[in-house]
């Protein structure tokens, strides 16, 4: 028997599970819709409320900026003593206190450090107004000029839902063969155990180009991040990620006796060393150095570091090989490792 035929057998019994379907296509793009407007370290507005004994031009010129700055929105004037009651009641982001002329204190709710530190600088340079001139500072931002979160989290949401999808949606399709029984009667028919695995993930495969397709669609006219290097690059680097993520789907396959197990083990694995691990939200060079020495292994780590390259800094493809030469060697061990056991435990 020959594979084309027992690849379509299996395409077919793919299109026809329905709710596999939707999961493989329609949760990555919502997903990607709803980090990619979601997650974001922008600041788009700031409440602000204002302190001082004694109202002068200065203040009321301070003001006026707030006032029509779009980002910022004065709530008002508070006692100087109620500061810390205005933020605690939620009334206020910062509070603004004048104090004995050009004298000037800021005082932040900080439970997001970040936007904390953020909004404080914002609110300084607007009140500043004509007086920073006095230090003219010439700034420029590479890559990123308006500072957009999206630039820098689009990547890093590729890198975990096509590892977790395509990962996820093997693993489940061969285990699901074992608990049915009929992983027999495939062993039962003439084809090798490669054939079969290579059958189960031609599908995915398939539907994981279409998910590329959209997803680079979405990232790139809805969440606006430039593919600077082109599609051809990003489209390489994707490919090889989806197949390594379908290689160590069916190595979970293999030490998994339910589609439970399967999903806990892709779960567990994948979705916490991908966020913490991979440089998509903290630094990878901000981790401690075991945990730093830890992230080589994780496979996002490397493709969400060639995409950033690739979609947001225009690089060259040589000036990524470095990245493409490690997922290159994971995708060949994973893939060898998972057929060796796959073949073991049949």
């Amino acid at each position: 028997m020959t594979l084309g035929p027992f690849i379509y057998k299996e395409t077919l019994h793919v299109l026809r599970d329905r709710r596999m379907l939707f999961v493989v296509l329609a949760i990555p793009v919502v997903q990607m819709l709803l980090f990619g407007f979601a997650i974001s370290t922008e600041i788009n507005n700031i409440d602000v409320a204002v302190a001082y004994q004694e109202y002068d031009a200065d203040i009321r010129q301070a003001i006026e900026r707030l006032n029509a700055n779009p980002y910022t929105t004065v709530m008002g004037q508070v006692d100087q003593t109620n500061a810390y009651h205005t933020l605690q009641a939620g009334k206020a982001d910062a509070v603004v206190v004048f104090r004995n002329g050009e004298d000037l204190q800021i005082i932040a709710d900080a439970s997001n450090p970040n936007i904390a530190q953020s909004s404080t600088a914002y609110l300084q340079a607007i009140i500043s107004g004509d007086k920073a001139q006095e230090l003219p500072v010439d700034l420029h931002y590479l890559y990123n000029p308006l500072l957009k979160s999206s630039y820098n989290f689009a990547p890093g949401i590729m890198g975990m839902l096509f590892l977790l999808v395509c990962a996820l949606m093997t693993a489940v399709a061969i285990v699901r063969e074992k608990e049915t029984g009929t992983m027999e009667l495939l062993l039962a028919s003439p084809v090798k155990s490669w054939q079969i695995v290579i059958s189960k993930m031609v599908p995915f495969f398939v539907l994981s180009c279409v998910d590329l397709a959209l997803i680079l669609i979405i990232g790139k006219y809805l969440l606006e991040v430039p593919m600077t290097a082109g599609m051809w690059p990003i489209i390489l680097f994707s490919l090889l990620y989806i197949v390594l993520s379908l290689a160590f789907g069916l190595l979970v396959s293999t030490f998994s006796n339910s589609q439970i197990m399967a999903m806990l083990i892709c779960g567990m694995v994948m979705i916490m060393p991908v966020v913490m691990l991979s440089g998509m939200i903290f630094p990878v060079d901000n981790l401690p150095v075991v945990l730093a020495q830890i992230s080589y292994i994780v496979p996002a780590r490397w493709y969400i570091d060639a995409m950033r390259k690739l979609m947001v800094e225009g690089l060259e493809l040589s000036l990524v090989l470095d990245d493409l030469i490690v997922l290159s060697v994971m995708a060949i061990a994973l893939m060898a490792v998972a057929m060796h056991n796959f073949k073991n435990r049949l």
